[in-house]
């Protein structure tokens, strides 16, 4: 058949079967344990932004998809035949995701597996699943609702896990997860103020809104290239529950110049970058990994900043730390990163329930070794982005509960999307369009 076109977001046209046929590679190697990001990196980058818009949407649909295989298929398809087919179906099975309609998709799936010498012998057989589908798409449907996975295209465990921490809105947090997240700006106030920036915006016809905590929500995601100032280091891209942190770790916090600020696990270097821009202080940033130390180099260079970057184990002061204590501790720790899976809806897939105490340790260990390196009168930031308890609330309970010298400050305690309403569990944050977070502020008596 002939070759539909699609275009991806650098407008260069590829055939729509090609585009399904990468996605379903990038969807193999994610099943085989490598994250999207380095399956995505593995695509041309010519072609990596329109197969990116379909493997998130497969990602999101993935429960689904597989949940009507197996109502379908009676034995388990090879990994690429399986493949393309749960791509076809995750893409088709909501009809609203692409502007083609069933039958063209169809079509462009079998023309891919055609084209797959792995698959070129099964292509009758994907025709024949995904066309019965289209035949008895309601009764399909209808027969998967009551499994769980199919119904919120999050693994069991992750559904219970998320249920048994939050209760009273298990449903909404689930279905804001694999909702589509804005784009946030933070502003540059040592290079131009919110107001002035406002003004930028509306001259360069950049539609967008304003939060309460001064971030820029564009009404449309574009490549940085696009967005007015980006280069020229006036503005970062930053969720707006991750602009929380440097305000809520030095806000109040005398003296207000010339404060030592550890900022542990900082790459990508976000975080680093807030605490230059919001106070006069000496920043000191770890990461473990150089060449994600490197990232946190160019992010302060384009913001016109200077830190200190050590690539240096946190959990190992002894190979980093100068004996002097800081002021103020930043602890962005390392975790499941539950609440960021509507920008990484990828991670669901990769997450397996023993990860999280498994990061807990971790995350506890961290807590340890840093308390010791922080003044009498400082401060400790705790964070994670995820919204498992035991990454969380019970972790910074227990460490209270075992550091009698630490008092708990403040605690937005676990943010959710502002599709929720406040739950339980949250103390005093806002209800914004955030990703899920948890801060907790402790000082040492």
């Amino acid at each position: 058949m002939g070759d539909l076109l699609i275009a991806d977001t650098q407008e260069a046209r590829v055939p729509l079967w090609r585009q399904i046929q990468l996605t379903a590679q990038v969807i193999q190697r994610v099943r085989r344990g490598a994250s999207g990001t380095a399956a995505l990196d593995c695509i041309d980058q010519e072609l990596r932004p329109g197969v990116q818009a379909l493997a998130f949407a497969v990602w999101r649909n993935l429960g689904r998809a597989e949940a009507i295989r197996a109502a379908i298929v009676k034995r388990l398809p090879t990994p690429a035949v399986d493949s393309i087919l749960c791509v076809a179906l995750a893409l088709v099975w909501p009809g609203d995701v692409l502007s083609y309609d069933e039958f063209t998709l169809v079509n462009q799936a079998v023309e891919a597996a055609k084209r797959t010498p792995e698959t070129r012998m099964q292509a009758n057989f994907l025709n024949a699943c995904l066309r019965r589908f289209i035949r008895e798409r309601s009764q399909l449907v209808e027969q998967t609702n009551d499994n769980l996975v199919a119904r919120w295209n999050h693994p069991l465990w992750w559904v219970e896990r998320v249920k048994q921490d939050h209760p009273l809105h298990w449903e909404a947090i689930l279905s804001s997860a694999n909702g589509l997240p804005p784009m946030t700006l933070r502003v540059n106030q040592k290079r131009i103020s919110s107001h002035d920036y406002a003004d930028v915006m509306r001259a360069a016809g950049v539609p967008f809104s304003v939060g309460p905590g001064h971030e820029i929500y564009l009404d449309a995601a574009k490549p940085v290239r696009l967005i007015p100032g980006f280069q020229e280091g006036w503005v970062s891209v930053q969720d707006a529950a991750a602009q929380l942190a440097a305000p809520l770790l030095l806000d109040g916090f005398l003296p207000t110049t010339g404060l030592r600020v550890l900022d542990a696990c900082a790459a990508p270097g976000g975080k680093t970058g807030h605490l230059l821009e919001f106070a006069e202080c000496q920043v000191t940033a770890l990461e473990i990994d150089e060449i994600r130390a490197q990232r946190i180099s160019e992010n302060l260079v384009r913001l016109g900043l200077q830190g200190t970057i050590q690539v240096a184990d946190a959990c190992r002061p002894q190979d980093w730390w100068d004996g002097q204590l800081f002021d103020a501790v930043l602890l962005d720790a390392p975790c499941t990163a539950s609440g960021i899976v509507r920008r990484h809806p990828d991670i669901r897939w990769l997450r397996r329930e023993s990860d999280i105490g498994q990061l807990a340790l971790l995350q506890q260990k961290l807590l340890q070794v840093l308390w010791p390196l922080i003044r009498p009168g400082g401060r400790l930031l705790y964070c994670t982005c995820s919204i498992f308890r035991e990454e969380g609330a019970d972790q910074v309970e227990t460490f209270l509960a075992h550091n009698t010298n630490a008092l708990l400050l403040d605690s937005p305690g676990h943010l959710v999307n502002r599709t929720t309403r406040k739950s339980e569990l949250v103390l005093n944050n806002q209800i914004c369009d955030y990703d899920g977070f948890y801060y907790a502020l402790l000082q040492k008596k």
